[in-house]
């Protein structure tokens, strides 16, 4: 079968397009990855890989690394203002139990291993960006920042919440942003906040007040420090570097616990990461020869645990489906959104689950989730039954030729 629209540009060179890169090599298609930091991008706190997302890294053959990079939270620690235990899990014991197969690893970790995995079969450019659009019956014209204007069959928003594609392409990100009233800040900070005052190292410990929550998550030889907070009202200027951190400390001015040492760790720290807890909700996904994947498209909030699933299952149905249609973008972006919308739809509805463990909103809601957590040995006792009435997700389709051998799970 003869492939079309074999040139085809990936902008974000985080997990979604290394992962759309990797697949549309393999099928043939020539992917070109644009991104604006000056290298792959280091740090990041722990994500997870989930259900299908961990058969797309099997299918890749990077499982395996993977798993060494993981890392196994011991146990999750809630405390009162005193720094006093108030609930939490073994949570090693119940991943004995109930095993599920997901990795939890270092964002930088991942990001540094698809590399590895595309770096061979794939144009990256780095420290650039895309400044235009400009699509015709036969291609789509774009300049950059800093190269030379390049054309290219196809364009690919695979550049996060806020995608310069899909504002080019689409509009403004006010159209299609969903604020969910919280904000989040994270950063590396330094592990002694945390290491031998809880009895465990690879934990994670949470200290609520109502609407709020301020953490360390201690793993491998770091830390990382998150505040998640609802401030009263509207806020402004939520982009600007100074006024995030007069947010966060204006939010947990008054605080137990250790929040105002972990706080000057945060808010003093490079890393410094701030920005709204917020999904993308839009139809379609694509538009002409220009489409969007992972948290361009379908951003499922910090809070539901699925963001980085649901990049990769996406980015791996979005090539499987441009291969299928030998490079017939109308039909391949039509199949791509009528097999992962569904799949989209569930992982954007766990965002509600999360929040409310973990920022409940009263306090008699954090006494509430205290003392359940306390019942979590009841799920170890229980584990042979549930494991009966286990789901497991379902099976990805098979997009390779036959003469493309799978490296399998």
């Amino acid at each position: 079968m003869t492939t079309r629209n074999r040139d085809v540009l990936i902008s974000g060179a985080s997990v979604t397009g290394p992962v759309l890169a990797y697949w549309l090599a393999r099928y043939g298609f020539r992917p070109v990855v644009v991104e604006r930091a000056k290298a792959p991008r280091e740090g990041g706190y722990p994500i997870d890989v989930r259900g299908q997302g961990v058969d797309v890294a099997g299918r890749m053959g990077v499982l395996p690394e993977l798993r060494r990079a993981s890392v196994e939270m011991a146990a999750l620690t809630f405390v009162d203002r005193e720094g006093r235990r108030s609930g939490g899990f073994d949570a090693r014991a119940l991943r004995e139990a109930l095993p599920t197969g997901d990795i939890e690893l270092p964002r930088g970790d991942l990001v540094r291993i698809l590399h590895e995995a595309t770096w061979g079969d794939v144009e990256y450019v780095y420290d650039d960006s895309i400044k235009t659009l400009d699509q015709d019956d036969d291609g789509v014209t774009v300049s950059f920042e800093r190269g030379a204007a390049r054309r290219f069959d196809l364009v690919i928003g695979a550049d996060g919440l806020h995608s310069i594609v899909r504002r080019l392409a689409f509009g403004e990100e006010s159209r299609f942003i969903h604020h969910l009233g919280s904000y989040v800040a994270a950063a590396d900070v330094p592990k002694e906040l945390v290491t031998g005052r809880y009895g465990e190292d690879d934990q994670v410990v949470l200290y609520n007040e109502p609407g709020r929550m301020a953490g360390i998550y201690s793993y491998l030889d770091r830390a990382t420090g998150i505040f998640v907070f609802r401030p009263p009202g509207p806020v402004t200027g939520e982009r600007d570097g100074d006024r995030q951190r007069r947010l966060l400390a204006e939010a947990f001015a008054v605080s137990g616990w250790q929040v105002p040492e972990l706080l000057a760790a945060v808010t003093a720290a490079p890393d410094f990461y701030f920005d709204s807890v917020s999904q993308i909700r839009m139809t379609p996904w694509s538009r002409g020869r220009v489409a969007l994947a992972g948290d361009a498209a379908h951003c499922p909030a910090l809070l539901s645990g699925q963001g980085t699933t649901l990049a990769m299952v996406g980015a791996y149905v979005l090539a499987g489906e441009l291969h299928a249609a030998g490079g017939d973008h109308h039909r391949a972006f039509a199949r791509y959104e009528a097999e992962h919308r569904a799949v989209v739809a569930k992982g954007q509805a766990r965002v509600k689950e999360g929040d409310s463990r973990l920022v409940p909103a009263t306090a008699r809601r954090i006494r509430t989730r205290n003392r359940l957590s306390r019942l979590a040995g009841l799920a170890v006792a229980a584990a042979p039954l549930l494991r009966l009435t286990h789901r497991p997700a379902p099976r990805l389709r098979h997009y390779d030729d036959k003469n493309l051998p799978m490296t399998g799970v």
